[in-house]
């Protein structure tokens, strides 16, 4: 523990810790809000789903995008007008949910709403990382990270779901909005630790991305993300087909919490074996654990299989950032960090989605199917590719492929 509280103790941390926490309960809201929003105006779970996803897809394409403007001109000056145009939007989604309008208007909407969402967990990352960058103390912040978004993906859900059901869908993501706005206006006005921007004049044609390592680390965080998605549809439909549809909540609590304590334990324990050999190690005994959840034929296994998956996920999740941050130079840091977090909720929706079909078409236990595959598929991929997971050898040459005019 005295790691974290040493990095929690340093200066100004919690100036910009607290106001992003609140900024990104509403990111962990955005996904069921719309859809809860859209059934509830439009009677429709097909237009309900499909409004959500384009959300998360809207979100996973455009955040590096402002996550590359903030790595150029600074974290204020993208967050404010980005903040004030996801507020214009959310409102006018409220509005028109409110009106029933049509399921297409309504999914262009959520659209925009998804991808103005500020990006404000990423830019969190790239504060610790230009504060703690090549200390062994970036690790255990990164760990914390994961934490964070461990606990605002379990509090959010709770308190979208208790407003919507205490008042209405409207007034859930009206209470979203205003948490937010008041978040992201106040994170932004905070200075320490926030880096300086270095604008580039020169960049890959394939943007981060082409980076070396970049592209294969954000597959990696897809196949991370249909864990959550696939999970959320296997466990809600697998205790209905067991007649305790109530215990699809505390499951699911379940794998939140191994995921808190996994994260915990894995930032005090100071590594011998390399990050990429971790991330691989983490990929693969993830798939392992995730294959038990197929034959969990009561609740007991359930509980079982989720806290064996929520042990190992967020290890893998905190290793992946760790080695983002060595791969990519300075001034692409926030861009590549928004990358992987877009690959997530990428992976949660389309992890949800094959789920879903999976469950309609052949049973409720072949939506635990979804994780094994993409965990594996991902871990063979970094197995085949450890080497461009490790930085460039010579530091004096650029990081591969070379930033080009």
């Amino acid at each position: 523990m005295k790691s974290y509280l040493a990095v929690l103790g340093l200066p100004g941390a919690w100036r910009f810790l607290a106001p992003a926490f609140v900024a990104r309960l509403p990111y962990a809201m955005l996904q069921i809000g719309i859809l809860l929003l859209v059934q509830w105006s439009t009677g429709s779970y097909g237009a309900a789903g499909i409004a959500s996803a384009a959300a998360a897809v809207a979100q996973a394409l455009v955040g590096p995008q402002t996550g590359r403007l903030a790595d150029r001109h600074g974290q204020p000056k993208v967050l404010v007008p980005q903040v004030v145009l996801h507020a214009a939007a959310l409102g006018t989604l409220l509005a028109l949910a409110a009106s029933h309008a049509s399921p297409v208007t309504l999914t262009a909407v959520s659209a925009l709403a998804g991808g103005s969402m500020p990006q404000v967990g990423s830019m969190v990352r790239a504060r610790w990382a230009h504060v703690l960058g090549g200390s062994g103390r970036l690790g255990t912040a990164f760990a914390l990270e994961s934490m964070t978004d461990e606990l605002t993906f379990t509090l959010a859900p709770m308190l979208l779901v208790a407003l919507s059901t205490g008042f209405s869908p409207v007034w859930a993501l009206l209470a979203a909005l205003v948490m937010v706005v008041v978040g992201t206006l106040v994170f932004a006005g905070v200075r320490e630790g926030a880096p300086e921007p270095v604008p580039v004049h020169a960049r890959s044609r394939g943007g981060v991305l082409r980076l070396r390592g970049v592209a294969l680390l954000a597959v990696a965080f897809v196949a991370l993300g249909t864990v959550f998605g696939s999970l959320q549809v296997g466990i809600t439909s697998s205790t209905a087909a067991l007649g305790q549809s109530a215990a699809a909540g505390p499951v699911y609590a379940t794998f939140s919490a191994a995921s808190l304590a996994g994260g915990l334990l894995y930032g005090v324990v100071r590594w011998r074996v390399g990050a990429p050999a971790r991330l691989a190690a983490a990929l693969t005994l993830l798939s392992a654990a995730t294959v038990a959840l197929c034959f969990a034929g009561s609740v007991p296994m359930l509980y079982g299989g989720a806290a064996a998956a929520g042990l190992l996920i967020a290890p893998a999740v905190i290793t992946g950032y760790t080695l983002a941050e060595g791969l990519v130079p300075a001034e692409v840091r926030t861009e590549a960090f928004t990358w992987l977090n877009g690959g997530i909720g990428l992976g949660i929706a389309t992890g949800a989605a094959v789920a879903g079909q999976l469950v309609d078409r052949f049973g409720a236990s072949l939506a635990f199917l979804v994780p094994p595959v993409t965990t594996g598929l991902a871990a063979l991929l970094v197995l085949l590719s450890l080497r461009r997971l490790r930085p460039a050898p010579d530091p004096a040459l650029p990081r591969e492929p070379a930033l080009t005019a």
